[in-house]
């Protein structure tokens, strides 16, 4: 069994790891460092469908951070390769943001709507009642309802927004019709991440701070998983869950710590059987 140090190939979210709205995380800058260094294979596999690769790019610029458009998959982008998959060249209304739009535009999709194979939804803020009516009949008249990711809150600042989950359901609720989910943990998303970075299972772990997205993402691919508690789960929403991470940290810089093995070892955690078990560094 491979340590986390050993590991090639890593999949690592970004709210939450990396930063929390327009400000970096402690360790942020080290991880990235670190990866460059040990030539470590990186894919930041996010939720996040309002942006494009190029400008999670730039946002990560601006914080300080230097990173390939390759290095990033979205769930606008999984949504997209998976329609085309079931519909090539089919029809679509969404509300979403220029992620999704360009995502779906890329892959040969045009926007209707008067009678689309599918209503998309994605997170954004430009979301009104009217658009919301318009999916509902369009669904109610055949199209297909598909969320880019099943987040029912996405953190923002020291607070929370809606995630495509919440803004989906009043669609659901009215429509009777439930929503196909992309993104974390849709087995189809993790199975396009693991293609797109090339490693074996054995070789990859997966970093994020949601035990309902990243974590169980990672179990059901079956590569190592580890949580930090620098985002949305805490120890103790962390209870609620019936599985648990391989590893947990309080945040990315322990994490650098602990595989640089520099400084004061942070505390890292490591479930056996029943509970925690401090690990060593």
């Amino acid at each position: 069994m491979k340590t986390l140090q050993d590991k090639k190939a890593i999949l690592c979210d970004m709210d939450g790891v990396l930063y929390h709205g327009n400000r970096l995380l402690p360790g942020a800058k080290e991880f990235i460092e670190w990866i460059k260094k040990e030539k470590k294979k990186i894919l930041f596999l996010t939720n996040s469908s309002d942006r494009t690769p190029v400008e999670l790019q730039q946002k990560l610029r601006r914080l300080g951070i230097e990173v390939e458009p390759k290095n990033f998959y979205t769930s606008a982008i999984a949504t997209a390769q998976f329609l085309k998959k079931q519909c090539p060249q089919g029809s679509v209304y969404i509300i979403g943001g220029a992620g999704l739009v360009h995502a779906l535009y890329e892959a040969g999709f045009s926007v209707n709507d008067v009678n689309p194979n599918y209503v998309v939804i994605g997170e954004t803020k430009d979301y009104d009642f009217d658009k919301v009516e318009k999916a509902i009949n369009l669904v109610l008249a055949g199209a297909k309802l598909i969320g880019t990711n099943p987040d029912t809150k996405d953190r923002i600042g020291n607070g929370f927004t809606p995630g495509t989950g919440a803004l989906i359901a009043p669609i659901e609720k009215v429509t009777g019709c439930q929503a196909y989910f992309l993104g974390k943990p849709n087995p189809f998303t993790m199975s396009q991440a693991m293609k797109k970075l090339n490693a074996k299972k054995e070789d990859t772990i997966i970093i994020g701070d949601r035990m309902d997205t990243d974590i169980i993402g990672g179990m059901e691919t079956g590569i190592e998983t580890v949580l930090l508690l620098s985002g949305v789960t805490t120890q103790s929403t962390l209870k609620q869950f019936a599985y648990h991470p391989d590893y947990i940290f309080q945040g990315l810089i322990d994490f650098v710590k602990f595989c640089t093995q520099e400084g004061e070892t942070p505390n890292v955690f490591q479930y056996n059987r029943f509970s925690f078990i401090p690990l060593s560094g």
